[in-house]
């Protein structure tokens, strides 16, 4: 589609002129930034399919909202521009300075209106709290409270193994700690797209899932429904459930799964009501941007229709009382489908392994975002890692407990020392919340 202006703002000489422009999916940069400033850019090629939004890479120099982007001009006003239907189209939306003027522009429908207070920073969450709340109501949001997780991933990542969540169950139980999912991630499957078969690590997910819920917890389970791995058996043996390209992970490109072909969607049916038997009804639902990848599909309708009609199937399988969380996923298309949304990057990759990182890489989107919490699900911040190994330890549970709503951990229990077990403890007694945040934090640089 075209882009077409739609709104003209005049620039006072010597304001200070910001822009809020929120990310396409969970991953995406999201924040307010000075006009004067370099607007977020992908560094590598595979950002711009992994982190950014594949089909409208920005011009040089432009801001980029998808779905919101607001001016703040410098008077105390904030100028919104947002999608008003997220769930059936996701405007892109273009800010750019032209001869004393910011110019907006957008490839879809986007409504405008204006909100005003006694500061800039003010002016920014009386409009984000607006969008949330009428966004919220439109989309019948799914707003209510959030279990607390202990969750293997930071700790053993891809190599994790039936023993190490029995251990970790047993070690839960020890201290009683106040834990209600015990979440199984990456790791179980056979395959990335072989949700069907398990690793060589694991012998049965159903007598696991029994295991953790007669200890008196919930099973939970990490599948990345709506991506393919080109290793996959599913990939070999149907092609035409593929589309696009989805980047690169495990070793192996990936590729978006047609969420419109009649084969895939039998096979997504079967894969979640099979798990709703097997006990899970707390599923983590990563790299969802797959769904939304663009590419010709099976059925004539555009992404973020494909998309939201996936993501619709699942809930539909797994049921209205499951706990769905998402991440990796085109956020405001989600809304009224998933409980829990993942606002912000991970507390780190395997690859920054402990110390291997000087910033904490989820706090400016998790802040960006805190307007979403209780307004369109529960704000999941990532997990906490409480081991004496992660520098960025105690800044990241304060954090990830200011500004999130879902509370989890991720770390071998017996590895934590007397603060880290004081902490996690901390964390989870106060129970996740499902109520908006009083104030939102200040967000201009």
């Amino acid at each position: 589609m075209t882009f077409e202006v739609i709104n003209e703002i005049p620039v006072v000489p010597g304001a200070a002129v910001h822009v809020y422009q929120h990310g396409w999916q969970t991953w995406s940069p999201t924040g307010c930034f000075s006009i004067d400033s370099a607007p977020p850019r992908p560094d590598r090629a595979w950002q711009q399919i992994m982190r950014f939004r594949p089909e409208t890479p920005a011009p040089d120099g432009v801001f980029q909202g998808e779905g919101l982007l607001i001016v703040l001009p410098g008077d105390g006003s904030a100028l919104v521009h947002f999608a008003p239907a997220p769930q059936v189209e996701v405007a892109s939306i273009r800010a750019t300075v032209v001869a004393g003027r910011i110019v907006v522009s957008a490839d879809g429908a986007v409504d405008v209106r204006t909100e005003h207070a006694d500061s800039d920073d003010n002016a920014l969450a009386a409009a984000l709290e607006a969008v949330g709340d009428g966004l919220g109501a439109a989309s019948d949001a799914r707003v209510a409270a959030a279990p607390t997780v202990w969750c293997s991933w930071y700790q053993y990542f891809l190599e994790v193994a039936e023993a190490d969540i029995l251990e970790n169950l047993r070690a839960i139980d020890a201290l009683e700690l106040p834990v209600d999912v015990v979440q199984i991630d990456d790791g179980w499957e056979a395959g990335i797209g072989d949700w069907l078969d398990l690793s060589s690590r694991f012998s049965s997910t159903r007598a696991l899932a029994d295991q953790i819920r007669a200890a008196g917890h919930r099973p939970g389970l990490w599948l990345a429904p709506f991506i393919v791995g080109a290793e996959s058996e599913t990939a070999r043996a149907h092609p035409e459930w593929l589309v696009g390209d989805a980047g690169w992970n495990w070793d192996q490109r990936l590729h978006g799964l047609d969420l419109t072909h009649p084969g895939a969607r039998d096979y997504l049916r079967r894969v979640f009501t099979g798990l709703r038997e097997q006990g899970f009804d707390y599923v983590k639902l990563d790299f969802l941007y797959g769904g939304a990848i663009p590419g010709p599909r099976h059925d004539d309708c555009s992404p973020v229709q494909a998309y939201r009609s996936g993501l619709a199937l699942v809930r539909q399988a797994l049921g209205d009382d499951a706990f769905v969380v998402a991440c990796g996923a085109p956020v405001l298309p989600s809304v009224g489908l998933v409980d829990a949304m993942r606002v912000s990057a991970d507390t780190y990759n395997p690859e920054d392994l402990d110390n291997g990182q000087d910033v904490l890489r989820g706090r400016a989107a998790l802040e960006a975002r805190a307007w979403q919490q209780g307004r369109l699900w529960i704000n999941d911040p990532d997990c906490v890692v409480a081991r004496p190994r992660f520098a960025q330890r105690a800044e990241w549970a304060d954090l990830a407990q200011r500004w999130g709503g879902l509370r989890s951990f991720s770390d071998r229990i017996a590895d934590l020392d007397d603060w880290g077990v004081r902490r996690v403890r901390t964390l989870l007694q106060s129970g996740g919340t499902a109520d908006p945040f009083e104030t939102l934090p200040g967000l201009l640089p």
